[in-house]
């Protein structure tokens, strides 16, 4: 089982939205992690189907993203899924089911599988206009599961999730890795963090990394620094450098924690770097739509 890119851009007149994206995906889970902005849901829309690439090849296993079969092994969660508010969560479960093309029997029983594996039991006859956010998501993977798909394509899934469902919607995903391959996009670093066995980091339609947590980690080694200072000094490194965290100590100075190439100040001293301090290093001037 592999998904292979090779080459893929798409280009909007002078833009390059995607810059000549080569990757390949084998069973498991990846986090497709940059800035609003980066080129994530052009490139997933591309992996999908939606969007035809400006050059470059992108195949399941050996079928193209142009041939039917390809969607038949694909199942997508597009970043504002769309729903019928009066329809009841297993009610919208059959009717895709119906769009996918699965007998009426098999839908059934597959819908009720589905809301069982993604906690939506006993919501089945709910309307999904009474649904909390967490729970659309949870549906939108549910429809995205019907035709058992091997490829899971899930863009910026958790975004406007409290803690509680995005820690639900990080175990299930991690779940479904271990039978297919999992990409889901976003801007959130602890939800790649914690569950994706491979990091992919785009910048401005590029893939500029990618690797394990702690490859990704590696890149910034020696980068990341803390200092405690008066407020004044405080104010003046915030002024020149990424801050990633600020706190008031009780000697009334401030803690600083923030990436720099070089020592930032003569009391700085070097600190253990995570994927939050890469985040920061990579995108400090990419501006956040």
């Amino acid at each position: 089982m592999e998904l292979v890119l090779d080459r893929v851009t798409k280009q909007y007149g002078s833009k390059l939205a995607c810059d000549r994206i080569s990757m390949r995906l084998q069973k498991g889970v990846y986090g497709l992690l940059g800035p609003n902005g980066a080129g994530k849901t052009t490139l997933m829309r591309m992996m999908c189907g939606v969007l035809a690439p400006s050059s470059g090849i992108i195949r399941f296993n050996t079928i193209d993203v142009s041939h039917e079969d390809y969607r038949d092994a694909l199942g997508y969660l597009p970043q504002d899924f769309g729903y019928y508010p009066e329809f009841s969560a297993l009610d919208f479960l059959l009717y895709m089911a119906a769009l996918k093309g699965l007998p009426k029997a098999k839908a059934r029983e597959k819908a009720w599988e589905l809301l069982e594996q993604v906690s939506l039991a006993q919501a089945a006859k709910q309307k999904i206009k009474t649904f909390s956010g967490g729970m659309k998501q949870r549906l939108g993977i549910a429809q995205s599961l019907l035709n058992d798909p091997r490829l899971l394509i899930l863009d910026e899934p958790t975004a406007g999730l409290d803690p509680k469902e995005r820690v639900r919607f990080r175990n299930l995903i991690s779940r479904l890795g271990t039978e297919r391959i999992v990409l889901l996009s976003t801007h959130i670093v602890s939800d790649v963090e914690h569950i994706a066995g491979t990091i992919l980091v785009m910048k401005e339609g590029r893939l500029i990394h990618q690797g394990t947590r702690d490859e990704i980690i590696r890149t910034i080694d020696h980068k990341v620094w803390e200092c405690v200072l008066p407020h004044s000094e405080a104010d003046t490194l915030c002024q020149h450098y990424p801050v990633i965290n600020l706190r008031q100590e009780g000697t009334g100075e401030i803690l600083l924690r923030l990436v720099a190439d070089e020592k930032p100040t003569e009391e700085a001293r070097r600190a253990e770097a995570t994927l939050e301090d890469v985040y920061l290093y990579y995108f400090r001037e990419v501006r956040e739509q």
